[in-house]
């Protein structure tokens, strides 16, 4: 079988051969390939040691070089090649406390975490496959290499990574593998909240984001955090036209937020709509997302989301463009989406959009300066005023000309 490599790879495993030394691409990029998807990162493992790898390349980087990493760069790309290994105790379960070199291919995919990532390749030698990774990939199936509860007691973020492989494939996990995902699952403690929540939004931004419910059946969300452990993920919808972003995947995740919230000593009921418990649901979905250290931008935009999810706007279009002004475009759009609002709503706000209504203080014809040259005192009450103003001409966009809005406020009416 021959696998077509990016030329920058195939040198590098070329030069290495030339010297004497095995060299295959490894990993998920010849799974990928053996499944006709593109490979996002292209890995090389070999027989040299880190020293003979960096004798023989101009340019590398010490990406891991304790435990046998080097990057190669090759035409302004980086490529990483690792020398043969086996893996020492892993003491917390999560790293090897040490690695032993080794010249022995076999003895390096033996460590690796799932068949189909156990599988190398090379011109030379063609597919090495000692594992039946390719029987697993025609079966489409996640089965562990060797026994699953040593792999997992290894390193407890696999298990983790054996649902999102299930969702991004669309695979099943095999029977061992998944009794095994049950006993290791209380050792995703030991794993550090951004690795998780790496695994959890590739999973909820894969082909099969409701397979996040497979991280509830095997026991593992009461490790995740303890608020993401209360969602009443049963409830969760995404629906296939949401775009593939982690903010609207993780909203899309989050806005079913739990049976019942508690506010102030007060349980709150879900009643959808209601704005105490739409406000409690955005605070409980950002609990979740801080405690598993997410960006502030995809927080925010997760709050909104979360917060306007399930309204229903009436098809006016002082009351579309109010919403609109509260959060981003993209937003907004994504919202659309999640809310399932139909074509006349939509169609609406495009309109809006391309008319260039005043949806932001920015777009307002009236800035501070224009006030202070009105007698204003610089201070809260310029902000007080434009915001009136920005109330204004979001009812009448016509209204958004300073020579219009000026009279208005100061008139008898504008400071009603």
């Amino acid at each position: 079988m021959h696998i077509e490599l990016p030329p920058q790879v195939e040198q590098i495993i070329e030069r290495l051969a030339e010297h004497g030394y095995e060299a295959y691409a490894v990993g998920g990029c010849v799974r990928d390939t053996l499944l006709g998807r593109c490979p996002g990162d292209w890995d090389i493992t070999t027989s040299a040691r880190p020293e003979q790898i960096k004798a023989l390349f101009r340019r590398t980087i010490d990406t891991g070089i304790q435990h046998g990493t080097v990057t190669v760069m090759m035409e302004g790309e980086g490529y990483e090649v690792t020398t043969y290994r086996i893996d020492g105790e892993y003491e917390d379960g999560r790293h090897p406390k040490q690695v032993k070199f080794t010249s022995d291919l076999l003895e390096d995919l033996r460590r690796r975490d799932f068949t189909i990532n156990a599988m190398a390749y090379s011109h030379r030698t063609g597919i090495v496959d000692a594992f039946g990774g390719i029987e697993d990939l025609e079966r489409k199936r996640i089965r562990c290499v060797g026994s699953a509860a040593e792999r997992f007691e290894e390193d407890a973020l696999r298990i983790l990574r054996a649902i999102r492989f299930s969702a991004q494939l669309d695979f099943a996990v095999d029977e061992e593998t998944w009794n095994a995902i049950k006993l290791i699952a209380p050792n995703l403690n030991k794993v550090s909240r951004e690795r998780v929540q790496m695994e959890l939004t590739k999973l909820l931004c894969s082909d099969h984001p409701e397979r996040i419910g497979q991280v509830y059946e095997t026991g593992m969300a009461p490790y995740v955090t303890p608020d993401f452990a209360d969602l009443s993920w049963q409830t969760a919808c995404f629906p296939k036209d949401s775009p593939r972003k982690k903010y609207v995947r993780w909203a899309a995740f989050l806005r079913c937020g739990r049976a019942a919230l508690q506010a102030d000593g007060r349980q709150l009921e879900a009643e959808p709509g209601g704005a105490e418990w739409e406000r409690e649901r955005a605070a409980f979905a950002v609990r979740i997302l801080r405690d598993l250290k997410l960006d502030n931008d995809t927080i925010g935009k997760v709050r909104t989301l979360v917060a306007w999810s399930g309204v229903i706007l009436p098809l006016e279009a002082p009351s579309v463009r109010r919403a609109m002004s509260r959060m981003e475009p993209e937003v907004w759009d994504s919202l659309a989406v999640l809310n399932g609002w139909g074509a006349e709503l939509v169609e609406m706000a495009e309109r809006i959009r391309r008319r260039g209504d005043c949806l932001s203080l920015k777009q307002l014809a009236v800035n501070g300066q224009d006030l202070i040259a009105e007698g204003i005192a610089p201070g809260r009450e310029i902000g007080r005023i434009l915001g009136v103003m920005f109330e204004e001409v979001l009812d009448h966009p016509e209204h958004n000309k300073k020579e219009l809005l000026i009279p208005w406020y100061f008139s008898e009416k504008g400071r009603a």
